[in-house]
């Protein structure tokens, strides 16, 4: 049951892409539109992750995560009934919200459910085999189902999803909560979202309505403001969502800058990717869905090896050729154009794909090394959040580059190549960067073992 909740949430973080097209086409908006489809989702996901798991820890797993599953599945079908742009982003935004209780709360249901670490192990690496899949299948699906109907039923597809793994889940999954639980950080998850929503309205909105407008100079100076704010509450605040400490040890920095800038090269980069082949190279939906597959199928191929290699080779070593190669393949498809066979276009979204899956475990893995046993989960946490920020930016700074080269003169196709080719310089600059400040070590040198779910919670039936 907490790994469908898992499935349902990764896919539609990829489903969403493939019906991009069409909901251009029908909602009749441009691509500030569209980029406000993805990241009013990711936004949400990304700010309140942590708070999500620290609701789970205090009021109950079990009751948070059918919470989230409820949530997400009412607002999908919101999402599938909007009538306007602003229904269907209102309805993302409460997507979001449900999808960041799901996540922590089915780790965290697992991890209890299982107290033998062998065991646990093995459930974990299932529930990981099975978010893989989701991400994988979600341009295939997407593709299918907006051929058959239109975008609306990428959405509608979540209803029985959602009600049968509710009525499966009441039953069967044990309520679990740790009493030690920290206080919940209001004032800080408020100045978070506060805080990045107005450097995404910035970026996204710039293009449109002019950088040097009152509107988007005001929403950077209070961006600016507000985070600063955070930074200062965060850092008086005994019990915060982001302790400012964690910072201090450059192990934990270097990982999780390193993951703004995959989520940033990752995510800014899919978005575009279907829009690319039914734009561009004018494919189908169903085809630009199948076209799409090899990122994916790369990223699901690489993932269960990527932390046996960082224990063999190092964080660093491993990270650092992971970007690279990242950045090989998107710098590559930055030359991609319109009658460019798809022969010469797959391998370059598989390298693209085995990249990043070769650099986001060890990453987390760095990130998690670098804390004491008992903050693992927060720095898993962090690492996760981190990579949902460069998303949110991703989107928004390479979606502003192709309306900023649209806006001077240039196609939609040359804006596309120069934000591949940013986001492959990207790849390329956070591959030196962790080559030359993360630490060359090892797992299995100095992690700690995590600490049994069982000693911080308490079970009931």
């Amino acid at each position: 049951m907490t790994c469908a909740g898992q499935f349902m949430v990764l896919l539609d973080s990829t489903i969403v892409g493939a019906a991009l097209p069409d909901m251009q086409k029908r909602l009749h908006t441009e691509l500030s539109g569209l980029q406000w489809i993805v990241d009013a989702y990711v936004l949400l996901v990304a700010m309140l992750l942590l708070t999500g798991g620290v609701f789970a820890d205090r009021f109950g797993r079990k009751r948070v995560y059918l919470s989230g599953a409820v949530v997400f599945t009412l607002a999908s079908v919101m999402c599938a009934l909007a009538p306007s742009l602003s229904w269907l982003i209102t309805g993302r935004v409460l997507q979001g919200i449900g999808a960041a209780a799901l996540s922590p709360g089915s780790l965290a249901l697992l991890a209890a459910a299982y107290p033998v670490p062998r065991e646990r192990v093995k459930a974990i690496g299932m529930w990981a085999g099975i978010s893989g899949i989701g991400l994988a299948a979600g341009p295939l699906a997407g593709g299918i189902l907006v051929t058959a109907f239109d975008w609306r039923a990428i959405f509608l597809v979540n209803a029985p999803i959602g009600v049968a793994l509710v009525l499966a889940a009441l039953p069967t999954l044990r309520e679990s909560r740790n009493p030690h639980a920290p206080a919940i950080d209001v004032p800080g998850t408020i100045l978070s979202i506060l805080g990045v929503g107005a450097l995404t309205y910035g970026l996204i909105e710039g293009g449109s309505k002019g950088w040097t407008s009152p509107a988007i100079i005001g929403s950077f100076v209070a961006a600016v403001v507000i985070l600063a704010a955070f930074v200062a509450v965060e850092g008086r605040n005994s019990k915060p969502m982001l302790p400012l400490r964690l910072f201090r040890n450059p192990l934990f920095t270097v990982s999780n800058t390193a993951m703004v800038m995959v989520g940033f090269a990752l995510m800014g980069s899919v978005f575009f990717f279907s829009q690319f082949f039914v734009t561009v190279q004018g494919s189908s939906i169903l085809d630009a869905g199948l076209e799409t597959l090899p990122i994916s199928l790369g990223m699901a191929m690489v993932s269960p090896y990527a932390g046996r290699l960082a224990a063999k080779y190092g964080f660093r070593s491993v990270v650092t050729a992971g970007l690279a190669a990242a950045g090989l393949g998107l710098l590559t498809l930055g030359f991609v154009h319109a009658d460019t066979s798809y022969w010469n276009v797959w391998w370059r979204l598989a390298i693209t794909g085995a990249g990043f899956a070769l650099a986001m475990s060890p990453l987390t893995g760095a990130a998690i090394q670098s804390v004491s046993p008992q903050e693992g989960g927060l720095a898993s946490g962090i690492s996760s959040t981190a990579r949902q920020i460069g998303a949110v930016l991703g989107v928004a700074v390479l979606g502003a580059i192709v309306l900023t080269r649209q806006s001077s003169g240039a196609s939609f196709e040359s804006g596309l190549d120069t934000a591949f080719i940013v986001a492959g310089v990207a790849s390329w600059v956070t591959a030196v960067f962790t080559g030359l400040w993360l630490v060359k070590s090892k797992p299995a040198e100095t992690a700690a073992p995590a600490p049994e779910p069982q000693r911080q919670a308490q079970t009931t039936d």
